[in-house]
């Protein structure tokens, strides 16, 4: 069997994130690359940050989605540098967050160092893009996202925090 590059990144496309189940790890920008060798396939992640709890399960869900195509010689490897920013989310992955009603994260731009936001002024509600909100809570049901309240449709909403 001849195997691409090409088809192995269209296979991770069916691994969602545990944690935002509407993103593939495609999506979030975490995939940076695979090599193949003598039918050896490596796929190399990036976190979005040290202390991701999902890490270890999406690396059990590439190695058995692989290996449920037949790839059976399979490594993840945790690639560190550079690190993951939220600027690596898709324009696709931000839309299907808002739809999904969370408030996709503001653009870091293109500073040398991103800071960890901890509070984002100007967070636009996913349901009415209102941006008359208020931060409730640094922390939503992850420690990636934050709790927000829209103060025009009376909704609550958790914001992807970027970094």
């Amino acid at each position: 069997m001849t195997t691409g590059k090409d088809e192995i990144l269209k296979c991770l496309e069916s691994v969602m994130d545990p944690e935002v189940p509407v993103l593939s790890i495609m999506d979030l920008g975490i995939v940076r690359d695979v090599e193949i060798s003598l039918g050896h396939i490596e796929v190399m992640i990036t976190p979005t940050y040290s202390g991701c709890p999902a890490m270890k399960m999406i690396q059990e869900e590439i190695i058995s989605t692989l290996r449920a195509k037949g790839f059976n010689d399979v490594a993840v490897k945790t690639v560190y540098s550079p690190v993951w920013t939220t600027d690596w989310l898709s324009d696709k992955a931000r839309n299907k967050l808002k739809d999904y009603g969370i408030a996709p994260p503001l653009k870091t731009g293109d500073e040398e160092f991103i800071p960890l936001i901890i509070n984002d002024d100007n967070v636009s509600c996913p349901y009415c893009s209102s941006d008359d909100t208020v931060l409730r809570s640094r922390f939503g049901s992850t420690a990636c996202k934050s709790l927000y309240f829209c103060n025009s449709c009376r909704q609550p909403f958790e914001y992807f925090k970027r970094f």
